[in-house]
This record gives structure tokens, sequence and C-alpha cells, in this order.
């Protein structure tokens, strides 16, 4: 049997296709009317896109999605260790609903995390939904999970009040496993309410008291906003202090690079004032580009943050005396003991809700866009923003008889890695002169442990 497609090939002929293996011409007939049917009707899939394999169909997917790299890098991840396997030499046509139930029960007999699972669903899901729409099968073979029966409420985790006594205590915490610094660091997130990685990326030129006049004013279509904050936030009586939240660092093939903060929240956050006090002492107490450097220099995203420091300043950990240093013994903190960092940040979220600022202006403060009428006729106006600032200011004033004297800033020890890239960026060539300029700053570092570094740097490039 043969019939019209309803294409032309690039001669200008009709392209046709056929099938054979019929036992009577009725039979054959009939099915040459069926696909006259479909292609009328827009749902018949050809032979040649029929016969399509999935792993160049995944390869095409990935290539057409535009997303953030933190979502392309899980959507890879997914495909390529659970759905290109599974379907590694079959064609998008062999991908029929018995074919996805036995995936979904081979998911959910693997030992995956139910949440793991649903992720690998939505995104084999999406795959195949595309796949229709280009004409590749007639419909998605795979099954939605619609709800039936008796609703079953989701687990939510349970959190803790939190108290500006217990924000100080792990401030304090982070003090003696990590410096000023951390002192900082904590208080900082905690009435910011800024997330990890946005701290994490947060350079001096975004910070009080340099900001908003250091604002390197990158975006022609922002001059209007550039010239509003100069005459709203800063150092001064009549201004308000304020960090400008910018950009985050985050992995990407293996190198540390800038991006804009999650869902393009850039935002401006009023500080209160002993805050601003605390940061303008940390930016006299270092030179680095980052607010917050590791506590041997460098940018804290480069390091396990949550297992190198966060656990020991929530949970606590014993004294240190030896040859890598002494540190007294760190008390654990309750109310944050086998916690979250990021539950820092609700907390925040939780202060703002209890001195009862309008909705607008605490999901605006979040990073969270306010739908609807509500988020398009809302604006943070000086007196919302100053409303702010006192009440965090309270919050820190209530601590009252607690012992809360900021400690004093240290010197930041620059570590090893971050001198041999600091050289090698300077232009300085041969591993013996990298040596001579590290030891200007670090004299006790050893010439094996310079000249592996400089080849692991390099070796990264």
């Amino acid at each position: 049997m043969k019939w019209w497609t309803g294409e032309y090939l690039a001669s200008g002929k009709r392209r046709f296709e056929s099938r054979g293996g019929f036992t009577d011409e009725d039979e054959a007939f009939t099915y040459g009317q069926d696909q006259m049917y479909e292609i009328r009707h827009g749902t018949h899939v050809s032979n040649r896109d029929g016969s399509t394999l999935m792993t160049d169909w995944l390869d095409d997917w990935l290539e057409s999605i535009d997303l953030a790299h933190l979502s392309l890098r899980n959507y890879k991840s997914i495909i390529n260790k659970h759905i290109r396997p599974r379907y590694e030499n079959k064609t998008v046509a062999d991908v029929d609903l018995i074919s996805t139930r036995a995936f979904r029960k081979h998911l959910n007999n693997s030992g995956l995390r139910k949440s793991s699972i649903q992720n690998i669903w939505m995104v084999f899901g999406m795959v195949m939904d595309d796949a229709a729409a280009a004409g590749l099968c007639k419909t998605s073979p795979v099954e939605r999970q619609r709800r039936r029966g008796k609703y079953t409420k989701k687990p939510r985790e349970r959190k803790k009040d939190m108290t500006a006594t217990a924000v100080n205590q792990l401030a304090l915490n982070a003090n003696a496993r990590w410096g000023y610094a951390g002192y900082v660091f904590i208080w900082t997130m905690a009435l910011t309410g800024m997330r990890p990685a946005e701290l994490f990326g947060l350079t001096r030129e975004y910070c009080y008291p340099n900001w908003p006049a250091s604002d390197p004013r990158n975006d022609p279509d922002e001059e209007d906003r550039y010239d509003e904050d100069v005459v709203r936030y800063g150092r001064g009586s009549e201004l308000m202090p304020a960090i400008r939240v910018e950009q985050q660092v985050q992995y990407e093939d293996g190198k540390l690079l800038f991006f804009p903060p999650k869902y393009g929240s850039k935002r401006t956050l009023v500080i209160p004032p002993f805050l601003a006090q605390l940061l303008e002492k940390l930016l006299e107490s270092h030179e680095q580009s980052w607010v917050f450097p590791a506590p041997e220099g460098g940018c804290l995203g480069r390091i396990a943050f949550s297992k190198v420091y966060w656990r020991p300043i929530a949970d606590g950990c014993d004294a240190l005396n030896g040859p890598r240093g002494q540190r007294p013994a760190i008390e654990a903190v309750p109310s944050f003991q086998g916690r979250r960092l990021y539950l820092i940040r609700h907390g925040h979220k939780s202060w703002l809700d209890e001195d009862g600022h309008a909705r607008f202006t605490v999901e605006t403060r979040m990073g969270h866009e306010v739908p609807g009428v509500e988020g398009t006729y809302s604006s943070v106006t000086v007196p919302m923003e100053r409303a702010v600032m006192d009440a965090l200011q309270k919050r820190w004033e209530g601590l009252g008889d607690v012992e809360c004297d900021p400690p004093s800033p240290g010197a930041v020890r620059l570590s090893i890695a971050s001198l041999v890239r600091a050289a090698i960026a300077s232009g300085v060539e041969g591993w013996r002169d990298v040596l001579a300029e590290v030891r200007r700053v670090r004299p006790e570092v050893s010439e094996r442990t310079v000249k592996r570094t400089v080849q692991h740097v390099r070796s990264k490039g």
C-alpha cells in the first residue's frame, strides 16, 4: 500500500510512503484510508518521523530548551542518568504506554527518593509532550498521576521560631569557627534574608558603605534607578544604608562564575544602623573584593560551606588545640541544631511578618514576585523601608543583657591557592617566581606545596 504524505520533496515531486505485509487488498486499502484520514486531520506520524531514535530526539530537545544553567544541568543529569539508558536503542515510536509504565515501575523500585522520581517523570513527560507536538508520535504516552480519593496533606518541615538570641549565638560561633567575617555573615543573612549564593557572591561595590556610589552602572536601561539610588541610599543622616543584590556565584562547567540572582530577583535591601557599622568595619579589615572572604581568603562559593562551616556553627564542635591552630569548644544552638542554613532566610521573613510590614514590602525584600493587581499597583516607599530598618534595629537592641558585644575584626589569612591564582593572574609565569610572590605573604610555605598548587590551578584554566 502506497500513499501521499502531503509533503513534497526538494525536487517538487510528491513524497510517498508505503507499507507491505497485508493479507488481502481490502485490508491494505483500509489501512491506506486510515493514513489519509490522519494526514487530513494533522495526526499522522510519518515513517520517517516515527523512526527517529530517542537518543537523537533527546539531544535535539536539550538543544532547544532555554533554561537557567542550574536547571539545564539538572535536566541533562536526569536525561543522561535515567531516560537515555532506558531508551538508548529505541525509536520515539517505540515509547508506548506499556514501556512508560514499565519505566515508572523501574523507578519506583530503584530506591530513589519520591521527589527524585517526580522530577524524572516531569522531565520525561515534557520530552514526550514535545515529541508529540513535533509530530514524532501521535500523543504523549506518559501518564500523569491525577488526584483520586481522599486528600493527603503533604508533610512540611517543622521550624522553630528564630530569636535574636539564637542568631547572636550563631554569629558568635561563626566568629570562633571562621572569624569576624563569619560573625557579620550570620547577622547579614538574618537581617536581609539574602540567599547563601547571593551572600557568597556579594562584592564590595554592592555593599555599604561603598554602594550606591560605587555601582558599576552596567545596564543603560537602569539609569533612572541609578540616579534615584544615589539620593535614597548611602552614608549620611538623610540616606538609608543598603546592600544591592545584583549577582550570585554558582559553578558552571567546573568554574565558579557570577550569575543573576534566582528568578532574576535583583533588589535593594536596607539594613539597620548596627549592621551598617559591622559591614564597614569588616571591609576595613581586609582588601579582598569579596565582602565575606573565606577564612584563608577567596570566595566562599569554592567551599563545601554547609559541611565545613555551617554544621560546626549550628551543631557545635570540640576544641581545637594542635598544629592546625587553637580554638575553644563551640556550643550547639538548639533551635538550629541539625537544621539547614537556609532557615535563617525563612526566619527573616517571619520577623518581617511579625513586625506587620506590608505584604508587598516583605515579598519584594525576599526576592519574590507578587502576582495580580497587588503586584501591579504596589511599590516600596521610603517610609516602608525606614520602618523595616527601625524594626530590625530594635531586634538587635532587644538583646538587652545578653552578651552581644561584636568581636573585633582580625586579619584574613590568605590561602596558598588564592595567592597562587593572584600571582598567575598578574602575569607571573615560572613556578619559582610564583613561589617568591607567595612567600612574601606566607613565608612558611614549602616549594613542593606551591609547585603542586601551580600545576592544579593551571590545569583548571
